[in-house]
């Protein structure tokens, strides 16, 4: 890859002068996410009048920061659970990136954009997809949320039982409270394509980091390990993996439907301290 010029400081500084507080909602909304649709991102900016007008107001706000340079646009179908439906995605550019002060992925040098290939597409808006059926269900005061990590900032490293060092690449960390009880969770969306084997070695390499106790000495509990599924038989399936896990491991995982994911994080899936 070729790496991309590097941006003046003063050129920052200028546009940072010509941005809204919606406009800096938008970039911090995708450095979170890494990509999202303009309908999600309709759902969590703008959301006062017509449904006609905020998707109007939508448009016009990510056409600006497109032109701006601020943002990349995709128009492609949008697959996965939503597959059919067509509309743009967005991600920062590396000059989006600069504007609001961060790195790459992991810190690492700016890209001209965070972008893949389709089925990672996919996947993040997904994992998008649930971070903004949170805020919807935070702003119902149908739970606080209290923490949402995207990767890789959701991602965990530790010493494998062999001495060698273990990364934990969950999509999501989430952290939710109701009433006086906070619930965690580390997230997989499943997109169908990984095989059981490799489900089952997701699973064990969770469990290798329970058992390094890192997480309980940072936080005080382990959270949930809550894999999200498109359907009842693939739910089924990764349900009947768990099952051939040490029966001590088991209480550590949960499986629900992607459709029913915000409410079930909010109140089904406390972490586990021991």
């Amino acid at each position: 890859m070729v790496r991309p010029p590097s941006i003046p400081t003063a050129r920052v500084t200028r546009l940072r002068r010509r941005l809204s507080e919606r406009d800096f909602a938008v970039l911090a909304v995708l450095q979170r996410v890494r990509l999202a649709s303009l309908r999600q991102l309709q759902r969590l900016l703008v959301t006062d009048g017509s449904p006609r007008a905020r998707t109007r107001r939508a448009q016009l706000l990510l056409t600006r920061l497109t032109k701006l340079g601020l943002v990349t646009r995709f128009s492609r179908t949008i697959g996965g659970i939503r597959a059919g439906s067509s509309g743009y995605i967005y991600g920062l550019s590396g000059l989006g990136q600069a504007v609001i002060d961060t790195g790459g992925p992991l810190g690492g040098k700016r890209r001209r954009v965070w972008e893949s290939k389709p089925y990672f597409q996919d996947h993040m808006l997904e994992v998008a997809e649930l971070y903004v059926q949170l805020v919807e269900q935070h702003r119902l005061g149908q739970g606080d949320l209290l923490a949402y990590d995207a990767e890789p900032a959701a991602w965990r490293h530790f010493t494998g039982p062999g001495g060698e060092l273990v990364v934990v690449k969950p999509d999501a960390y989430v952290r939710i409270g109701t009433a006086a009880v906070e619930r965690s969770s580390f997230i997989e969306v499943d997109m169908t394509t990984e095989t059981l084997p490799t489900i089952q070695r997701k699973s064990q390499r969770y469990i290798d980091y329970w058992r390094s106790g890192m997480e309980q000495q940072r936080h005080g509990v382990f959270p949930k390990v809550v894999w999200l599924v498109q359907n009842e038989h693939r739910a089924e399936r990764i349900a009947g993996v768990i099952k051939k896990l040490s029966r001590d491991a088991q209480k550590l995982f949960a499986v629900g439907l992607l459709g029913n994911s915000a409410r079930l994080l909010g109140g089904g899936t406390q972490g586990a301290a021991a």
